[in-house]
């Protein structure tokens, strides 16, 4: 097990975060990529996809305690996709599909309309969706160099288990530091920007990444998925066709304080926090919660074949044991970084299609990608207290290793 956050008084802490995530081992170095399949990028992110850059600003504030709507606990933030990087006006062409609709993503009925994906993909909780799409905007429009108008895209999660979600917390300014702090190279994992207040399977989830790159007779493209996790249950976890789930079954969720039980944890079926105490799976409630996954590739791609990437995305959750429930929002999108300065051009225009007949092998990545930036996310994640004293236990690396040794997966 893993220390709980429970003091932590900064509004913003990227540099903490960093230094967190950079002590946790990733699916590639557990030897656990090759157990899902796939060869992955240099990076093992979304940003082996070149000129994608990602950004995070995340608040922390607050030691857990009872709700106090409006102070806190806070544990929430903001993530920024930028498809060719924060300095390019050049959009990308884009589709987006819903598996399961319980959840909000922004600016969809053009991009399903048009075809074509205009400015950064914003990430965060359910109720501040509206401040992050009007702060892209205010950041586009006051921009030069950018359009000074646009449809933005911003999705989000629920983290209101964690997080005072409903004290509105993240204001213009967050999403300002995530747009422009946004950069390519190694991605911030786990509690951190959108996926900061996030649970996923029953474990401590958020932001997590993966990428794979096709071999040269496949035409060497790269497929990067980020995702911020937010669904399942424990018990049906899955890691590489292990049920890790099943063989956890003493780190459910649980409240380290002496309150009265509210209808959300009522939800999440918490009791109090006890040494050893075993799950019971009988009790553990219906899946909630939500997953957003962001997909770029390089392949060049139109439209309506990235509506069918965007797809692929539902068979890497389902692998790792989610199911799309009735309360999960489960929306996904997806561009393509080919075919620069054709998008939006004012004539009639040459671009390169990949034909249908080669389009498999990027389905197959996609979904490769999206199992293990899932499992990126819950490795990266640690132990965090919350709201009410909720405490949502980070995956131990060392037992997921066990697990998969036991069913013969690792040596």
């Amino acid at each position: 097990m893993r220390a709980p956050i429970t003091a932590l008084v900064a509004i913003t802490c990227v540099l903490m975060s960093e230094s967190l995530a950079a002590q946790q081992p990733r699916a590639r170095e557990l030897g656990i990529t090759p157990l899902i399949g796939g060869t992955a990028g240099a990076l093992d992110a979304i940003t082996d996809v070149k000129g994608v850059e990602v950004g995070h600003s995340t608040i922390i504030r607050g030691a857990a305690g009872p709700l106090v709507v409006g102070t806190g606990p806070v544990r929430t933030g903001v993530t920024i996709v930028h498809p060719r990087g924060r300095a390019s006006n050049d959009p990308v062409f884009g589709a987006w599909f819903t598996l399961n609709g319980n959840g909000e993503m922004t600016g969809t009925t053009w991009l399903q309309e048009g075809g074509i994906l205009e400015g950064p993909i914003g990430i965060t909780n359910t109720s501040s969706v509206g401040v992050v799409r009007d702060g892209i905007l205010e950041w586009q429009v006051g921009t030069p160099g950018l359009q000074p108008w646009g449809l933005p895209v911003a999705a989000e999660t629920y983290d209101g288990t964690l997080n005072d979600i409903n004290g509105f917390h993240v204001k213009p300014q967050h999403v300002r530091e995530a747009i422009t702090s946004a950069r390519g190279g190694a991605v911030l994992e786990g509690a951190v920007g959108g996926g900061t207040g996030m649970i996923c399977l029953g474990f401590k989830g958020g932001i997590g990444t993966a990428s794979r790159k096709l071999p040269p007779e496949q035409g060497g493209y790269t497929v990067g998925v980020l995702v911020q996790c937010n669904f399942g249950n424990q018990r049906n976890l899955m890691i590489a066709g292990v049920p890790v789930g099943q063989e956890i079954t003493d780190l459910a969720a649980c409240r380290s304080i002496d309150l009265p039980v509210g209808a959300e944890q009522e939800a999440r079926g918490l009791r109090p926090c006890a040494p050893g105490a075993t799950r019971d799976d009988s009790t553990e409630p219906t899946e909630l919660g939500s997953i957003i996954a962001v997909v770029a590739t390089d392949a060049p791609l139109l439209p309506h074949q990235l509506k069918r990437i965007a797809t692929r995305v539902s068979l890497g959750i389902g692998r790792v044991g989610g199911y799309a429930s009735n309360g999960s929002g489960d929306i996904f999108i997806a561009f393509s970084t080919a075919n620069p300065r054709t998008a939006m051009a004012d004539d009639s225009t040459q671009l390169t299609m990949l034909s249908n007949a080669r389009i498999s092998t990027l389905f197959t990545a996609t979904v490769q990608a999206t199992e293990e930036a899932i499992v990126n996310a819950l490795l990266a994640a640690q132990t965090m207290e919350g709201v009410n004293g909720t405490r949502v236990y980070g995956l131990p690396a060392p037992r997921v290793m066990d697990a998969l040794r036991k069913y013969g997966r690792a040596k």
